[in-house]
């Protein structure tokens, strides 16, 4: 009664508080803003958006999602360390590839540069179409090339950066994938056959790339539901059994 302002004034400052979603609280944003400047910045920020709803990233390169600067320094087990360890909170696929697995599957892809993969699902399997284009290998299913043809939209984009190659001996992958048709496991699946087919060493299984790039007409879909059983992927990625990320 004595100071009315004094009361108006502590009154509108208790309604804001009120006001504030539950949990909320000034402090902690603070905190969290000095952990983030405290930490060093590896990672761009944004990583992983797209350019638009539902398209994926055009152009992306390894300055996008890393500060290749300040891991240029850091040898290259401590920058698998930092890719593993950002990505592994990350819904998506990743991988650090040694740079002479990766020679192999580059050479290759310039030869071969499309394949077809085989997706394991409840009753069966569901195949995919991957083309290499440049340093990117896009996924799709075959479904979509049968129906639309060189106008299939990609379903899964793995992007491989070969910038620390040469300096550090490893390439970086990641991938963006469409979630309304696939799921990270099945995105894992078809990452992990790449490497089983363009990075093999056994003149059998890469064989069968060769023969779907190069004669067409002898090449049988159920040779790479064979190698992927033989491989022990058919079984180990079936759904509802657990894979780790690469």
């Amino acid at each position: 009664r004595s100071s009315p302002d004094v009361f108006e004034s502590r009154m509108e400052k208790r309604n804001e508080v009120k006001k504030q979603p539950v949990g909320h609280s000034k402090q902690g944003e603070f905190i969290r803003c000095m952990e983030e400047k405290a930490r060093p910045i590896f990672f761009a920020e944004g990583l992983g958006s797209k350019t638009s709803k539902g398209a994926f990233t055009k152009d992306k390169t390894l300055d996008s999602i890393l500060n290749v600067e300040m891991v240029k320094e850091k040898s290259a087990e401590e920058i698998t360390q930092i890719w593993n360890q950002y990505f592994s909170a990350k819904d998506t696929v990743y991988a650090v590839i040694p740079a002479d697995k990766f020679d192999l599957m580059w050479k290759r892809a310039q030869s071969c540069p499309s394949f077809l993969y085989a997706l394991p699902r409840k009753e069966g399997y569901e195949f995919f179409v991957g083309q290499w284009s440049g340093t990117e290998l896009h996924f799709t299913s075959l479904i979509n090339v049968q129906t639309q043809g060189e106008t299939a939209p990609s379903q899964l984009v793995l992007y491989h950066y070969p910038d620390l190659q040469e300096e550090k001996g490893i390439v970086l992958m990641t991938a963006e994938m469409d979630s309304k048709f696939l799921v990270v496991q099945d995105a894992q699946c078809l990452a992990n056959q790449v490497q089983l087919f363009y990075a093999t060493d056994r003149s059998e299984t890469y064989a069968l790339v060769e023969t779907f790039n190069h004669r067409s007409s002898e090449f049988k879909y159920m040779s790479v539901i064979a190698e992927l059983e033989q491989s022990g992927l058919g079984r180990e990625l079936r759904p509802g059994q657990a894979s780790d990320k690469s």
